[in-house]
């Protein structure tokens, strides 16, 4: 029983182990570069989630067709992949001000630049 539960929902698990890893990144890493790669692999996995609770059993593309009753729901992937390009802007300028940071303290540790000021 128990593990038809885990089975089943495989990729809701896979998910959550994802989001425990980028948010475990995010917080105890110190370093600049390894936040953001926390960051981007959190996002990673809420995309992952969200396309998973899309999915429908036996659903087809939202086309008109007479012999077809379940349709998915095209919502969440176009909110998915604007997610995608957001990511991918934040991953751009949070890469632009770690490398502000470099050129000021002369270094991307956390800890470093705080005692700088």
């Amino acid at each position: 029983m128990l593990e038809d539960l885990i089975l089943a929902k495989y990729n809701y698990w896979i998910s959550a182990v994802l989001m425990l890893i980028g948010f475990y990144a995010m917080m105890s890493k110190k370093n600049f570069i390894k936040k953001i790669i926390g960051m981007n692999i959190f996002q990673t996995a809420i995309i992952l989630f969200y396309i998973s609770i899309a999915d429908v059993k036996d659903g087809a593309a939202p086309i008109l067709v007479d012999d077809v009753l379940v349709y998915v729901n095209p919502l969440p992937q176009v909110l998915m992949l604007t997610a995608i390009v957001v990511g991918v802007s934040t991953t751009a300028v949070a890469l632009s001000l770690i490398m502000k940071i470099y050129q000021e303290y002369q270094t991307i540790e956390e800890d470093e630049v705080l005692e700088v000021r």
